[in-house]
């Protein structure tokens, strides 16, 4: 059973780090503001505002702001300001065992869902596919912080996760699985293949999601999955959505689904709001979860944080 880190609590510190692609100062103090606003404490990396062409920083910077705060005992979780690119490199910089006797929330979706994963997969640590930084604002729905401070302030279990009403989920392929649920961005989770960072779906739960790429291109990720054995392996799959994902050859990324993912036979679950779409599901990456296509139901089984 993976580690959950302690509950988030009104007034608890939030380290702010940036760990892949830079953000510019006036939006980070912005949402910086939004958290203070809601009653949290933050601690600011040392490279948050750094800017190094489409880096921030070097890995081994970047690396060294996470493990700080993972090492400060006043951090209860760890925000990244965003994705973007690179967030890769600093995976052979970060101290596991560390990592693994200071478990802390660590929250984010894009490129972030590599580091999501390695935490998972090498710290034992229960990770969040959820908000970063940069959602912290008015403008975010509701629905998305319900999803956070459900996911990070609260032990409930077992705890049924739903998409908003007028975003119904899909069923595609009946069955009921339970698993640890890993996975996330496509292209992030593709770029782990074939390294010592590759995430591991044998009996699990693989959910995937993208953004801003033609249909043609999502076909050509998925089947390096496919051929990868990541698929084979699962337990169940679930679609996340492919938002401003453009139709090509006249084909959508639901002609893909029903396509290439349905044939698999695994217990298919599709539509879920997630990642980069409006709506943000707060996924528990490392939590056992139950896939119930027959009566279109997603339940994490175990609590996700611990009150101590």
């Amino acid at each position: 059973m993976a580690i959950r880190p302690p509950i988030l609590n009104a007034g608890d510190t939030i380290g702010i780090v940036t760990l892949g692609s830079p953000r510019d100062e006036a939006t980070i103090n912005s949402r910086i503001q939004f958290l203070e606003g809601l009653g949290f404490n933050v601690v600011l990396g040392r490279y948050v505002y750094s800017q190094a062409g489409y880096l921030a920083a070097t890995p081994q910077q970047r690396a060294s702001d996470l493990m700080f705060m993972f090492e400060n005992p006043i951090v209860k979780a760890i925000f990244p300001t965003r994705g973007g690119v690179g967030v890769a490199d600093i995976i052979p910089y970060l101290d596991y065992p560390t990592i693994n006797r200071n478990p802390k929330i660590i929250t984010g979706y894009s490129d972030i869902t590599i580091l999501l994963n390695v935490l998972y997969i090498w710290a034992n640590l229960i990770t969040f596919h959820s908000l970063l930084l940069i959602d912290f604002r008015e403008t975010t729905p509701a629905y998305n912080f319900d999803q956070f401070f459900a996911a990070t302030s609260t032990s409930i279990s077992p705890r049924r996760l739903d998409n908003p009403p007028e975003m119904p989920l899909v069923s595609k392929v009946p069955g009921n699985v339970t698993g640890t649920i890993v996975g996330g961005n496509l292209t992030s989770f593709v770029d782990t293949l074939g390294t010592p960072f590759e995430v591991d779906t044998r009996g699990r739960i693989l959910f995937i999601e993208e953004t801003h790429e033609p249909v043609n291109h999502v076909y050509r990720l998925i089947s390096h999955l496919i051929h990868a054995g990541k698929f084979r392996d699962c337990a169940g799959i679930i679609m996340g959505e492919c938002t401003n994902c453009d139709i090509s050859y006249s084909k959508s990324y639901d002609d893909l689904i029903n396509e290439i993912i349905v044939p698999l036979g695994k217990p298919l679950m599709t539509n879920l709001a997630s990642g980069h779409g409006m709506y943000k599901m707060a996924i528990p990456i490392g939590a056992t979860t139950n896939l119930n296509t027959f009566n279109n139901t997603l339940t994490i089984i175990e609590p996700t944080v611990s009150l101590s």
